[in-house]
């Protein structure tokens, strides 16, 4: 027989089968012959319905002339074309009249529309994306080459590595004789026959002793691997990525509403609040002038204050929306009409227009202040912000080695008093202008108030800085913490120091492990507490990063590394090579492994790495 006939005679089981695991499953009796059995289109009319999950209305159920046999197949193709598959050189007499080459043309078409187009691996689609599939789950076995859907399934080898690869429980790979071409074929087959719901559409002949295994007809058996396995994948993340799904759009569409939300109330603040400033008038006095200036005064150092971090807060909000989104490549938000971000800057340069000519208007009605005291208290209070500013920046820009950073921050910390020092004259030239009725300053923005809100700024940031670099001497020693272990230890600590003083109380450390998930009986924590005490005197950064690496380390004990061999190599008392790589162990690991443990070779010349032994002589010594 040629290797054409061979190939069409493949084929035409093949093809035929596929067909029968459509009908068979949807109540229809198999066919026996795709020349004899379609010939008449109602089998056709059958398949399409199926294949189509529709009907295609009425037909000739019991054809006895070629008319109304012509009738059926021309409805089942035009059925084909209307759902995008293109038929090439095949009519309604091609079917009727047993054309076997074109029949197989068409059923291969619909076996490429139907199973095997939606297959994408890693960008690749179809038959390039069912290759590569096969190749990356059948790198590992050495003995296995995948190249193309002919020689490559030969052997029976491909086929039980990739029944091994995703349920080694099926079949023992290591045991299998690797030369035993025709007994590994019939395995896979029957295994996935058995297991896993594939039905065998090839012979054990047209892979193993065909001149060619034919290509098409391996191609179809193997898209059922494919399917099988890759449903059992899906099963496993559909619940979870919706889920995830579900979360992540409900958290957008909270931050959205408390986004809007937000911004109204902001926008409707300013709004009232220049309503009221362009309401006020001045009578006269210098009592009433007066007041309106306290007003305004407490106005920017309490409202205004709040206002510019909730503007800073919804804007950062935004973001994050926006972030969330574009992560997930998902729509961009548009807020309503009035409360994007353009709309909230307007509405705040508005603020700080109506602010200027408030202010303006305020001082225009008390002139008559000291020009002396008005310089003095201005020149003191500027160089005084002036050496503020200094610090913050000097502060910013510490850098160098760790301890070095350390000493500086310290040296920063020991000029606090002298400018608190500094900040009692400014509050002397202050009362003076108060005692003179000088209640505004044109040659300073600056109050005592803020002076000394700023002055506990920059004590708070020193303090922070100081321990923010003593933490981070400690996490550096620490090396045995991932970075991302540091991190979530250290915004933890943080998040629970409420006083900001570096150390945790013993209500506070409780609550800190909860958060992590670290829960103790009272007495437990009680006695941890007063031994952390003993050793540290506070519940400082060190002591609690301390007391997370002793509960969260990883004591590696000779029971576990054992329990862990034995998994890997499925247990047994050996590991194989293979063993370790599908395992993903590293290959520097591996290399390691092979060369440390004993071994001896089996009867197929593979070594067996005798784990337990080895473990004994490692722990032993």
């Amino acid at each position: 027989m040629s290797l054409e006939a061979q190939s069409r005679d493949t084929q035409e089981r093949t093809f035929c089968k596929w067909l029968n695991t459509k009908l068979e499953a949807n109540g229809y009796p198999p066919m026996t012959s795709l020349v004899k059995d379609l010939s008449d289109g109602v089998r056709l009319i059958q398949l399409m319905e199926i294949m189509g999950d529709t009907s295609l209305g009425r037909y000739n159920k019991t054809p006895r002339i070629k008319v109304q046999m012509a009738e059926n197949v021309n409805k089942a193709l035009e059925f084909i074309t209307s759902r995008g598959v293109k038929l090439t050189n095949i009519g309604p007499e091609d079917i009727i009249e047993g054309n076997l080459k074109l029949i197989l043309g068409m059923i291969w078409t619909l076996i490429l529309r139907f199973t095997i187009a939606d297959i994408s691996e890693e960008g690749l689609s179809a038959k390039e994306g069912l290759l590569l599939w096969c190749q990356r789950k059948t790198e590992p076995y050495k003995e296995v080459e995948v190249l193309d859907f002919s020689w490559s399934w030969s052997d029976g080898l491909a086929l039980c590595a990739l029944i091994h690869c995703h349920r080694p429980d099926l079949l023992d790979y290591d045991k299998l004789d690797k030369g035993d071409r025709h007994g590994n074929t019939r395995l896979a087959f029957k295994i996935a026959a058995d297991h896993l719901n594939i039905p065998q559409l090839l012979e054990v002949e047209d892979l193993c002793d065909s001149k060619r295994p034919d290509e098409k007809s391996v191609m179809t058996y193997i898209a059922s691997f494919f399917h099988a396995f890759s449903s059992m994948d899906q099963a496993e993340t559909v619940s979870r990525r919706v889920e995830k799904f579900a979360e992540l759009m409900q958290s957008v569409w909270l931050s959205r509403n408390d986004y809007e939300r937000r911004v109204r109330l902001l926008l409707a603040a300013l709004s009232e609040v220049q309503s009221q400033w362009s309401s006020q008038v001045f009578v006269g006095t210098y009592t009433d002038a007066k007041q309106q200036s306290a007003d305004f005064t407490t106005y920017k150092h309490t409202t205004k204050r709040t206002w510019v971090t909730e503007r800073q807060d919804v804007t950062t909000l935004f973001g994050n929306v926006q972030t969330k989104l574009r992560t997930y490549s998902l729509t961009e938000y548009i807020p309503p009409e009035g409360l994007a971000l353009p709309d909230l800057d307007k509405a705040w340069q508005g603020l700080l227009e109506s602010e200027a000519r408030r202010s303006r208007a305020i001082n225009a009605e008390i002139r008559k202040i000291k020009e002396r005291l008005r310089m003095a208290f201005a020149d003191l209070a500027n160089d005084f912000e002036q050496r503020l500013h200094a610090i913050s920046s000097e502060l910013t820009n510490i850098e160098g080695p760790l301890e070095n950073q350390q000493q500086q921050a310290k040296d920063i910390q020991t000029r606090i008093p002298t400018l608190s020092e500094t900040l009692e004259a400014v509050k002397l030239a202050e009362a003076d202008c108060l005692a003179a009725n000088v209640e505004e300053n044109d040659h300073t923005a600056f109050t005592c108030q803020d002076l000394e809100f700023e002055l506990e700024l920059v004590i708070h940031s020193v303090a922070k800085k100081i321990a923010f670099i003593d933490n981070q001497i400690v996490s550096r020693n620490h090396t045995n913490l991932t970075p991302a272990q540091l991190e979530q230890f250290e915004s933890t600590f943080r998040y629970f120091d409420k006083g900001e003083t570096n150390t945790l109380s013993l209500a506070e450390m409780v609550a800190a492990l909860a958060s992590l998930g670290i829960v103790y009986c009272d007495e437990d924590m009680d006695y941890i507490y007063d031994q952390l005490i003993q050793d540290y005197g506070d519940i400082t950064f060190e002591a609690f990063i301390n007391l997370l690496v002793d509960i969260t380390e990883d004591q590696t004990s000779p029971d576990q590394l054992r329990e862990s061999f034995r998994g890997i190599a499925n247990d047994k008392p050996f590991v194989t090579e293979l063993d370790l790589r599908i395992a993903h162990i590293p290959p520097t690991s591996i290399d390691y492994l092979r060369n440390a443990m004993p071994n001896s070779l089996n009867e197929a010349g593979e070594k067996e790495y005798d784990y337990e032994r080895w473990l004994d002589e490692v722990f032993t010594s």
